[in-house]
């Protein structure tokens, strides 16, 4: 089978999410409040225990109240910020402002690290016409963190759940993608860490390939296989212009 395009999931596949005890306390900075001595840590593992941080480990329970929002937080920007500022708010925090704040810090490009071999990888495949989907189940718009870091000119196209109204694993959203990049879903490779919403493209016809979900200094080669399974040069027919 020839590979003509590739779709990447992105948190915990091409980038990941800072700690959380980095993204507390960047915002208690930002708020110029100072906390007594292992307060921050104890708030950080309170919060990603809660399942508080976007992108980290998901909520051991959803209280009852945040079911709804949590369940189709990923088709509309407010259930996504309701979702995760109520599990914040299950860790009671110095001022109540805080809450929205970690929502907000979470969604700046500094708040995200791209993988050790994210931008080769990109690169390489732009380099050889395979062109290129992000496809996220997320309530927010990712672009400017591509920007930011530099990653945005190897993608071809953006399919984000919340503007679609469309989710992993439904095989929809991969059509749609596959249809976005004009290639075929049995010559399309779907890229991700999640078995169950990623691996979803299975049903279309798509190969999927799937990635560790670790930190990236424990990561530092996870999607160079990617490159083993896409054409050289010279033997892909080509590619739309950027």
């Amino acid at each position: 089978m020839t590979i003509r395009g590739v779709l990447f999931d992105f948190s915990g596949t091409l980038l990941r999410v800072e700690p959380a005890e980095t993204w507390l306390r960047a915002v208690l900075d930002e708020a110029g409040l100072v906390l007594p001595r292992g307060e921050t840590a104890r708030l950080a593992s309170a919060l990603e225990e809660a399942g508080a941080l976007p992108g980290g480990a998901p909520p051991r329970t959803v209280p009852d109240g945040l079911r709804e929002p949590w369940r189709d937080r990923d088709l509309g920007a407010a259930l996504h910020r309701a979702a995760y500022t109520g599990l914040a708010r299950r860790v009671p925090l110095p001022r109540p402002e805080l809450y929205d704040a970690l929502y907000d810090r979470h969604m700046r490009p500094e708040a995200w690290r791209p993988y050790p071999d994210t931008a080769e990888v990109l690169g390489a495949l732009r380099e050889r016409g395979v062109p290129v989907a992000v496809v996220s189940n997320i309530g927010w718009d990712l672009r400017p963190v591509f920007r930011a870091h530099g990653l945005d000119r190897h993608v071809d196209a953006y399919v984000l759940s919340f503007e679609h109204g469309l989710r992993k694993p439904d095989p929809g959203i991969f059509r749609l993608a596959c249809d976005t990049l004009g290639v075929d879903p049995g010559e399309t490779l779907m890229v991700g860490d999640n078995p169950h919403a990623d691996a979803g493209a299975a049903a279309l016809g798509c190969s999927v390939h799937l990635v560790d979900h670790l930190p990236c200094d424990r990561r530092p080669d996870g999607l160079l296989p990617v490159l083993e399974l896409v054409p050289r040069p010279g033997t892909h027919p080509g590619r739309k212009s950027p």
